[in-house]
């Protein structure tokens, strides 16, 4: 499958699925939190078709969230809420139209999940929640589920725009270092 991604880069994109494919020996599924219209998703598809692992994925499909103060920054006037909204239905038949397996897909705003509503145990995470408030929770979730050889990869670590993700991370890096590799983005 080709790349295709308008919200992650084309470098970003090869080295996610690169350590995907090296997360496929490792115990537990694949997570993906925040797939906008499914185009990391669907490479990530392509990934654990021919393996037993499953993929799921989490979004609100109702857009972005309202920001926190921790977002609030002069260059990231334009993520407003309710944008960079598509349905699930969307994302579905975009799996049916590649003729790849329906993941596993929720509908809720990852501070509506709980532990029940993730795989038991996580081989690779992909977080791109946007704001500070969605990474969090998105850390809190996956974190306890990842296997110790995993890896969970946090995407707008470096973007300025999107200063809550940034804050987010290094929060919880500060209680520890984690048993898994972080890759940030």
């Amino acid at each position: 499958m080709s790349w295709k991604n308008d919200q992650v880069s084309e470098k970003e994109t090869e080295r996610i699925l690169e350590l995907a494919q090296e997360c496929l020996d490792i115990s537990g599924d694949f997570v993906e939190m925040g797939c906008y219209k499914g185009d990391t998703s669907l490479l990530l598809a392509e990934i654990v078709k021919a393996s037993e692992k499953k993929l799921w994925i989490y979004d609100s499909f109702e857009g972005l969230p309202e920001k926190s103060e921790a977002d609030e920054s002069v260059l990231g006037t334009n993520f407003k809420s309710g944008e960079l909204l598509v349905t699930k239905r969307e994302v579905k038949e975009r799996f049916l139209r590649a003729e790849l397996p329906v993941p596993v897909i929720k509908k809720a705003w990852f501070r509506d999940l709980t532990s029940e509503d993730l795989p038991e145990k996580i081989a690779f995470a992909f977080l791109d929640g946007d704001f500070y408030e969605s990474i969090r929770d998105s850390i809190k979730l996956v974190a306890p589920r990842m296997d110790a050889g995993g890896v969970m990869v946090v995407h707008d670590y470096t973007n300025l725009a999107l200063p809550g993700v940034k804050r987010a991370v290094d929060e919880w890096m500060q209680k520890g270092t984690p048993q898994f590799e972080v890759v940030l983005l």
